[in-house]
């Protein structure tokens, strides 16, 4: 089996047993990310929407480490704690995918995340 672990200091270390994403047969699954700051391990707002924007940066430093980008994303799954956050999720994705046309996304909500953040998002991408 082809499988690549990535693994890139400029997003947050795994909190747990994982690995922040493989590539196998030239795709890309990445780990769920959270909106930790990589430098300090620590929630970087309260607010959705700067918690949504860093996610995107973690997303893209793990995706640039396996010589990929969000751009290239096929698939995303995001997680919420409240589904009222998503207009404001879709106001991010537009910012992201000015331009381009948008990867398939699927959305849910969940009663609760890592370190109490408002959202989670892993990704599939081409490399």
């Amino acid at each position: 089996m082809d499988r690549k672990i990535i693994s890139t200091e400029n997003a947050p270390s795994a909190i747990g047993y994982y690995s922040q994403a493989i590539i196998s047969n030239g795709i890309i699954y990445t780990a769920g990310q959270i909106p930790l700051d990589p430098s300090s391990g620590e929630v970087v707002s309260a607010d959705f929407i700067e918690q949504a924007k860093q996610v995107f940066k973690n997303l893209e430093a793990v995706l640039t480490e396996a010589g990929s980008s969000v751009k290239q994303s096929i698939k995303f799954n995001v997680y919420l704690t409240d589904m009222s956050n998503y207009n404001d999720l879709n106001k991010v994705f537009k910012e992201r995918f000015a331009g381009v046309a948008p990867p398939a996304r699927s959305v849910v909500e969940v009663s609760r995340l890592p370190k109490d953040v408002l959202i989670e998002i892993d990704c599939i991408a081409k490399v």
